[in-house]
């Protein structure tokens, strides 16, 4: 077939040169094999990658992706924090984490099957020493899990097949497939996707050789829907392009990539605050220039923090800036996102009482009463004791009637708490109200106190990217958003679980420092997510 017969089945099937020449290799040759390769989704290259695209539709990864199994959740935000940036590679506990990301792999948990995918495709090697192999590189389990994750529709795991093509991982490189690849991704609904593509779209005119194109409506489109999906790259790049022809705008998509989480953005208007002529409204503003600093330092150490709370110490002008006590880690633990305080614990057993019959708060007596081994080393045996005897064994002991005959009886044993006391002591005469007739009193061993185990904390707050509130509100207060706010606080906002786009809307991401009498954040006009204010309702989750 002459090659221009080829070409133009290439243009008109949107697939590369290279599985076009495979096919009739497969063809001439007639190896079934071909055909079974050819069904892996690194085979399957999308539709041709088209610059000048007229029409782009919005749609998001979190309402396309598979509902994420909760235990896998546990699983994945544990090995995140696990991952702390706070620790050296070679302090890392990588088996676990490592165990962890598969064990939710398992349950098709995208985000973990896509974390452990990147640390098989690039390994993991020691700070300390450069040869020590902390992650062995594994291609043939890190392409399995992508291949996978694309099976099961994830946007993100076309986005990164993408990035194998472009690099050469696993499969030959080819820029064609990579940009088919990406352009599914972003069509799909893949944030980092549509932030490459959209990037590259964001010009005045075509350069190919250095991946840009000028098509500037598609690109600032794809750019506000990665936006949308809080991607802190899209937000500075937003920024960047509004800088001159719409300095607010800029501002605002800045400021919000902070939140995001961008170190970019942060930076970038640490600069803008301290130059003439620059996004800061009023002129230099050196104050807000060095908070922003903060932000930065801290998000090019953990790129992993959010801080959607940043008005909180942060506002934009014309608002003035609260005080700040010039620590980093106040500025920064006032911008994270926010957890309601735990309920305290209800009252444990013993509690409330006095006197031997105290059992401090959050320790409970054992099911199974077993002494100190010290004082069991010379073999005697637990038994009960009457009363006025000497106490065998340190602990709390259980005083009740050894025959009960009557009603009376049987509730003077109800009322009875166990008591504590040491080896050697003698049993305390509990005989007010009765008689020799009612019988002697018997002490029964009940063993000593356990510390109950505390509520596991999150792992988002024992990593520090969450914060738990200082103090829960005294009521829970609701708003409408499109009402003014009621009380200045932190504010979680939700919308009804049956809208389609509350995985966008309903997480502690998109919390809110408001203060009294200031509007809530429109989601159409501040995050670019197409819900009406009075859709979405808010909770004061901190009051302040």
């Amino acid at each position: 077939m002459n090659k221009s017969r080829i070409d133009a089945i290439y243009k008109y099937a949107g697939v590369s040169r290279r599985v076009l020449a495979a096919f009739f290799l497969c063809i001439s040759l007639s190896q079934t094999a071909c055909s079974m390769d050819d069904k892996l989704p690194r085979n399957q290259i999308p539709e041709l990658f088209h610059p000048h695209r007229t029409e782009f539709n919005c749609k998001y990864e979190l309402t396309v992706t598979p509902a994420l199994d909760p235990q896998a959740e546990a699983w994945y935000q544990e090995a995140l924090a696990l991952d702390t940036p706070d620790l050296w590679k070679d302090d890392r506990n990588w088996p676990r984490i490592i165990e962890l990301y598969t064990k939710a792999a398992e349950r098709k948990h995208w985000k973990a099957m896509n974390n452990l995918a990147t640390l098989y495709q690039t390994g993991v090697w020691g700070l300390r020493d450069s040869d020590k192999v902390l992650v062995a590189r594994n291609s043939k389990a890190a392409m399995a899990l992508t291949e996978d994750a694309m099976r099961m529709g994830v946007p993100l795991a076309y986005a990164v097949m993408g990035n194998y093509y472009a690099d050469g991982f696993v499969v030959k490189r080819d820029a064609t497939a990579a940009w088919a690849f990406w352009q599914q991704a972003a069509d799909m609904g893949s944030s980092y996707a549509q932030f490459t593509v959209g990037r590259s779209l964001n010009a005045v005119f075509d350069d190919p050789n250095h991946t840009f194109w000028g098509n500037s409506v598609i690109g600032i489109k794809m750019l506000e829907c990665a936006f949308a999906q809080s991607n802190g790259d899209a937000a500075l790049a937003l920024g960047v392009t509004l800088h001159i022809k719409d300095k607010p705008r800029a501002l605002r998509y800045l400021h919000e990539g902070v939140k995001f989480g961008n170190a970019g953005a942060a930076n970038y208007l640490r600069g803008e605050f301290q130059e003439v002529g620059g996004l800061a409204p009023h002129g230099i503003d050196n104050a807000r220039a060095d908070r922003y600093e903060v932000f930065s330092d801290a998000l090019k150490h953990n790129p992993d923090l959010r801080f959607p709370n940043l008005d909180k110490v942060l506002p934009l002008p014309p608002a003035k800036l609260p005080q700040w006590n010039g620590k980093p880690e106040d500025l920064l633990n006032a911008a994270k996102p926010v957890m309601p305080m735990p309920a305290p614990p209800a009252a444990t057993p013993g509690a409330n009482l006095s006197g031997r019959a105290h059992i401090p708060q959050g320790w409970v007596l054992p099911k199974e009463a077993m002494p100190l081994a010290a004082e069991t080393s010379d073999g005697r045996q637990v038994s009960s004791q009457y009363e006025g005897t000497a106490v065998r064994f340190t602990g709390y002991w259980l005083p009740q009637l050894l025959s009960p005959r009557t009603q009376a009886h049987l509730l003077w044993n109800q009322d009875q708490a166990p008591q504590q006391y040491a080896q050697g002591d003698l049993f305390e005469g509990l005989r007010n109200g009765l008689t020799s007739a009612d019988g002697r009193i018997m002490w029964h061993y009940m063993g000593m106190p356990q510390q109950l185990a505390l509520p596991a904390l999150a792992a988002q707050v024992r990593s520090g990217l969450w914060r738990i509130a200082s103090a829960n509100p005294a009521a829970m207060i609701l708003c409408d958003g499109a009402d003014p706010c009621p009380q200045s606080g932190v504010w979680q906002p939700t919308i009804p679980a049956e809208h389609p786009l509350k995985s966008l809307v309903n997480w502690r991401w998109r919390q809110s420092a408001v203060l009294q009498g200031q509007r809530f954040p429109e989601p159409d006009k501040d995050w670019l997510v197409d819900v009406a204010s009075d859709m979405v309702t808010w909770q004061l989750v901190e009051a302040g």
